[in-house]
């Protein structure tokens, strides 16, 4: 099957009034909405590297899809558009049929078109998806902005991915083959959050992230943090080693002040949000347990390790 049979076979479903032009020319062609900032992103997933080579296809699929769109969400933008760059060791039609499924079923669900990309060969698997999505002009929520006093919050659980990896099988795999996006938080936290970012390589990592861009510090109360009662039955310090530096959960990590924490709340978000801890003016991470310093010493995901 040549390059071209893959793409009108796989990845060419009809695309919405939204796009101008989509997969089958050099280009997509996209009419930005007035007054928008154009807000873009790309990860890549190799097999046997971001995600277990037994892995299903239609999560894969899925997976290539809602990590990016988890990017748009720490934006406080709105999905649009993705394109895909897809290099295969081989033509595997029934592997390809349910990875295509995986991946329109995401952004079918988020209201995402695939406008196009690319299809070639290689040694290993390597999926590269490009998002795009729109904001508001100057209404993106960035990392730099947490102030001194603000709340740290965070969504859903953390942790999840990170143990499922370890016990595959469990039933908390779903969580690590089929993240969540939080499209709708993300948009119900524009102009309420002060900074995000989305929780991908563990959340001290990814929080430590917030606090450069910011100058600022933070204090975490280790008791607080949304761990899942399936990890309950492990020792405090492996339940925080997962929660902190596990990585793939894919919730949002925020800063925000109680006056808009309580209007958010006012607005009903579809996932749970927990206040873990707060900003301060001292530039370092602190953990506290029974309001004392609890020092842990906790490496999030190496991408070069």
């Amino acid at each position: 099957m040549a390059e071209f049979s893959i793409i009108e076979r796989y990845f060419n479903r009809k695309q919405n009034a939204a796009v101008d032009l989509g997969v089958g020319d050099d280009s997509a062609l996209l009419t930005p909405p007035p007054n928008q900032q154009l807000v873009i992103c790309v990860d890549t997933l190799i097999a046997g590297r971001h995600f277990p080579l037994d892995t299903p296809p239609h999560a894969v699929g899925w997976k290539s899809v809602a990590v990016n769109l988890s990017d748009i969400a720490a934006m406080a933008a709105k999905p649009h558009s993705i394109l895909l760059a897809l290099s295969l060791p081989n033509i595997d039609e029934e592997w390809l049929a349910e990875f295509s499924s995986g991946l329109y079923e995401c952004c079918e669900k988020y209201g995402v078109n695939l406008i196009g990309g690319d299809t070639t060969q290689s040694p290993h698997l390597t999926i590269s998806v490009t998002a795009l999505g729109f904001i508001e002009q100057g209404k993106a929520v960035t990392r730099s902005g947490a102030k001194v006093g603000d709340l740290v919050v965070v969504s859903g659980s953390v942790g999840d991915a990170a143990f499922a990896l370890e016990h595959l099988g469990h039933p908390l795999q779903q969580r690590l083959d089929y993240p969540t996006p939080r499209c709708e938080l993300g948009l119900l936290l524009k102009g309420l959050a002060s900074s995000m970012i989305d929780v991908s390589d563990g959340l001290a990592q990814d929080l430590g992230h917030i606090l450069e861009a910011s100058q600022v510090g933070a204090k975490i109360d280790l008791e607080k943090l949304p761990i899942k009662p399936e990890l309950s039955h492990l020792p405090e310090n492996q339940q925080w080693k997962y929660a902190l530096a596990g990585g793939d959960d894919y919730e949002l990590c925020f800063t925000i002040n109680m006056q808009n924490y309580e209007k958010l709340l006012q607005l009903q978000p579809n996932v749970t949000t927990t206040i873990i801890g707060q900003i301060t003016q001292a530039q370092h991470l602190v953990f506290e347990k029974d309001g004392l310093d609890h020092p842990l010493q906790f490496q999030g995901y190496q991408h070069f390790a």
